[in-house]
């Protein structure tokens, strides 16, 4: 193994986390799917901080890193919307957003090549806001019972930022294509 496959390994091991993290939940062991969401987002942190400080960056890492991360926040979300502690719409909304940039990304590829995933702020404040959420669900039915309230004004956060991160890639990519149009 060489050390430049460090961070893909790491990613790897995230994408295990996820079904022993669902199954936690559905067997009423939300602070043990709390513990594997952290580890995962501990991961995540290690295998970033790899591949920016040594280099090891590789096209198959810019690949698996995002994905084991929208893995995991896709099976949580689904499996908190299933036992009744997210809303179904904002679930949907959550997979509408991942839908619309996975689809958006895939056809300008089709059409006008090659594009390179850069998240940007808003995308980022819409991440941070969405682990936050599962982070205080997951507290909230474990070991620290939340205030439904605090619990409400996540899930609008999320919900915002949800659509302003969406619409944010629309305008993004329309721009991008009528760029490469005009080329």
């Amino acid at each position: 193994m060489k050390r430049e496959q460090i961070p893909n390994i790491i990613s790897l091991f995230r994408f295990l986390l996820i079904p022993p993290a669902v199954w936690s939940l559905f067997h009423e062991q939300a602070q043990v799917a709390l513990i594997l969401f952290t580890i995962a987002g501990l991961s995540d942190g290690v295998d970033g901080y790899l591949a920016r400080r040594y280099g090891w960056t590789t096209r198959l890492g810019s690949i698996l890193d995002p994905l084991a991360d929208k893995f995991m926040m896709a099976a949580i979300y689904l499996s908190l919307g299933w036992l009744g502690e997210l809303p179904w719409w904002l679930v949907g909304t959550v997979f509408g957003r991942d839908i619309l940039i996975i689809g958006g990304a895939l056809g300008y590829h089709f059409v006008f090549g090659r594009y390179d995933m850069e998240p940007h702020l808003l995308s980022k404040l819409n991440t941070l806001f969405q682990i936050v959420l599962v982070v205080s669900v997951l507290l909230s039915l474990s070991v620290l019972p939340l205030p439904q309230l605090y619990l409400d004004v996540l899930i609008y956060l999320v919900l915002a930022s949800t659509v302003f991160s969406g619409a944010n890639y629309l305008l993004i990519w329309g721009r991008r294509a009528m760029e490469a149009q005009n080329d």
